[in-house]
């Protein structure tokens, strides 16, 4: 980190206990924008819990799991769409069964059952491997995409809104010892953060409605 970011840092860490020790309250956000801001966190926190839960549904081997998104990540890194799908264990005993069936040849009653079985299940798993597919692309990803974009824009004008409010705070009570143009210029900085914030954080919610999902 730069000198110059330690510096900010610092400043910021020194408004914050300057906030807790001076006694006085700091700057207080109205109430229609807290419960604003509680709703966009629990919406953060569903959007990552569902995601999460939803994929350990559809792939539930934890190591296969692992193994897919270090593969997927590696391919979107080198420019593809997308990794590899993901091995049903349909398709792993399907493929069992149709191997050993060959193997025993169509002399073999118990052979024919094999393949015949071992048929039935790898079109289980191209069933199973649609669906995946489905719901990666109308639930998994919508989410995905709102919470990169969307909510990450909300979190970081949240973030550059309560530094401001820091700043204000720290000014305003140090009175007579800054100018009354830096006091102004910390409390429009402050507002329009608020506002940006604000109605970023109201279009999400107003627009919650009309989103697809499956």
């Amino acid at each position: 980190m730069s000198v110059a970011g330690l510096k900010k840092q610092f400043h910021k860490a020194t408004q914050k206990v300057s906030e807790k020790v001076g006694g006085a309250e700091g700057t207080k956000l109205d109430e229609d924008f807290l419960e604003m801001e509680k709703r966009v966190d629990a919406t953060t926190r569903a959007v990552m819990d569902v995601m999460t839960k939803t994929t350990e549904y559809l792939q539930p081997n934890p190591a296969t799991r692992a193994k897919m998104s270090m593969m997927s990540s590696m391919s979107k890194m080198r420019g593809g769409d997308k990794g590899p799908g993901y091995t049903q264990t349909e398709a792993v005993l399907a493929e069992s069964m149709q191997k050993f069936g060959r193997e025993l040849s169509e002399e073999s009653s118990f052979g024919l059952a094999l393949i015949d079985a071992g048929e039935a299940m790898r079109e289980l798993a191209e069933v199973k491997d649609a669906l995946d597919m489905e719901v990666k692309q109308n639930f998994i990803d919508p989410l995905q995409n709102l919470h990169d974009k969307d909510l990450k824009e909300i979190q970081h004008h949240l973030k550059k809104l309560q530094g401001r409010r820091l700043d204000f705070d720290y000014k305003k009570k140090r009175q007579g010892k800054v100018t009354e143009d830096e006091l102004k210029q910390a409390l429009e900085k402050f507002d329009d953060s608020k506002e940006i914030a604000e109605q970023s954080m109201f279009n999400l919610l107003e627009s919650d409605n009309q989103r697809d999902f499956l």
